[in-house]
């Protein structure tokens, strides 16, 4: 392994982009502007170190620090530019975050307490990826349930489980925890805690500029929290750049999830209510290269570049997220192979019904049967997710999850099959172009469209989820627009 690729390895596992002496000056700089008079100051990932030397620089009040990090040549770094600064208390630890005692190392610290730094920007999946052991003890320690629990719900950020780890230790503590982080990490912190009723007495976000600081574009921020001896409003304000003065959201706890926006969602709250239509996700197969195929004439070709002498009793219409997103969906560019009806069914009847598909699978069972995602174990072999009757409805009004703007799609069959959307997308099962029609422009409508935005947070991986979608009331929404007839909604409903 030459020492690029073991760097950059690493960089993955570790999640390692050192913060510039600059901001890290500029952070502290910022904290003893809004009153933090700390006595005992700890980086818990220190790195090279920067928050340190800025802190030492900066906090005249504080006693003692503490810096620890994994990896010991940054020690020996930091240890050299803090030679130079005279007689200071500084703690060097080389440990591993998730072995260290972070309750006995709080425990006996001089208070107010300055928890900062920059803690790993990393997945638990990314560091899967490169079988890096950097993580924390295994659970679901957020609870999540079934198919939550092995998809997409699943994955964290690394610096989540920290600073949801730091935060519980010093409960009882008088301490701010400052540090950087992406701003999805920060707003799922501020869930946690809040839902978890931390001792949390105040909390906001002050967003950086992460392509100018570390080369990398994602949206971040600096979170700010404060403990206190009672929970404080669950209100987290969001300011631009560190500065108090430039307040560009309130972000609010309502029931479990987060407002993005508490002014829109007052003034369409009576739509928060029932889901009378079931939200389904696409369809889930990970491995496109053979299980979605381009049609050419009277052929198919995978995404090997192979072309594909198959049966098309299994094939179907796909239209990926792009395709919802723009309204492209006359005409499919893919098909794709969708092996059962309902999750569970045995693919072994494709061998009798379809052999030249059986054999198209069985010629690439080596990426199917490599899929890493759990859920496909102890299923039958080449299984799909995110398949049901449901599926199979003739029509479907879609929306992709991944692109940054609120639009439904009326996804109609083609060629006598139904179409499928993939797993990037949610979708509501129609039965007939009218239903699907109406539903569209319900969902459309810019009353529809503002209520979900005050739940989107638009810096998201995926900024639109399920979780917004089932909160829209259709029947509410209908009454609103002055729609008085919506098919095939819940029996219960004065209009049908």
């Amino acid at each position: 392994m030459t020492s690029r690729v073991k760097k950059n390895r690493e960089r993955i596992e570790f999640g390692d982009f050192q913060t510039p002496d600059s901001l890290a000056r500029e952070i502290c700089e910022f904290l003893l502007f809004d009153g933090a008079r700390p006595e005992s100051m700890v980086e818990p990932t220190c790195g090279k170190g920067g928050f340190i030397i800025a802190s030492i620089k900066t906090f005249n009040s504080c006693k003692k620090f503490i810096a620890a990090d994994i990896n010991r040549e940054y020690l020996e770094i930091l240890h050299e530019k803090i030679c130079p600064l005279g007689p200071v208390e500084v703690e060097l630890k080389n440990a591993d975050f998730f072995g260290v005692d972070w309750h006995h190392i709080f425990a006996d610290l001089p208070e107010p307490l300055l928890i900062i730094g920059n803690p790993p920007w990393v997945t638990n999946s990314q560091i899967g990826c490169v079988s890096g052991v950097n993580l924390p003890p295994k659970s679901n320690f957020q609870n999540f349930r079934g198919l939550d629990a092995l998809t997409g719900k699943a994955n964290f950020d690394i610096s989540e489980w920290m600073l949801i780890h730091l935060l519980d230790c010093v409960q009882d503590k008088d301490a701010v925890l400052a540090m950087l982080c992406k701003t999805s990490v920060a707003r799922k912190v501020i869930r946690y805690a809040w839902q978890n009723n931390f001792r949390l007495a105040q909390s906001a976000m002050y967003i950086i500029d992460a392509k100018q600081h570390f080369n990398i574009s994602a949206a971040a921020c600096l979170l700010i929290c404060k403990t206190g001896d009672v929970p404080g409003t669950k209100l987290c304000c969001v300011y631009r750049g560190l500065s108090s003065d430039n307040k560009i959201a309130s972000i609010e706890r309502h029931n479990t999830g987060l407002l993005a926006d508490t002014e829109k969602y007052r003034k369409w709250e009576h739509l928060d209510g029932i889901e009378h239509c079931k939200w389904r996700s696409g369809v889930k197969h990970d491995c496109a290269q053979v299980m979605e195929l381009s049609c050419e004439g009277d052929r198919f070709r995978n995404g090997l570049g192979e072309i594909c002498e198959i049966e098309t009793d299994f094939l179907y219409p796909l239209f990926k997220s792009s395709n919802v997103a723009k309204n492209d969906v006359s005409i499919p560019k893919l098909w794709a192979l969708i092996t059962q009806k309902n999750i569970g069914d045995d693919t072994a009847i494709i061998k009798k019904q379809a052999p030249k598909t059986w054999a198209y699978l069985m010629a690439h069972s080596d990426l199917l049967d490599s899929r890493k995602s759990s859920i496909y174990r102890k299923r039958s072999r080449f299984s799909i997710f995110g398949i049901g009757d449901y599926a199979f409805a003739p029509w479907k009004v879609s929306i992709s999850g991944l692109y940054k703007k609120i639009h439904f799609s009326a996804v109609a069959p083609y060629m006598g099959k139904p179409s499928m959307v993939d797993d990037t997308c949610y979708y509501i099962p129609c039965d007939s172009m009218e239903e699907a029609t109406i539903l569209a422009e319900l969902l459309n409508s810019d009353v529809a469209k503002e209520f979900m935005d005050s739940f989107i947070f638009w810096d998201s991986k995926r900024p639109i989820t399920i979780d917004v979608l089932r909160r829209i009331d259709i029947a509410a929404l209908a009454e609103e627009l002055g729609v008085n007839k919506v098919p095939n909604l819940h029996p219960s409903l004065p209009f049908k």
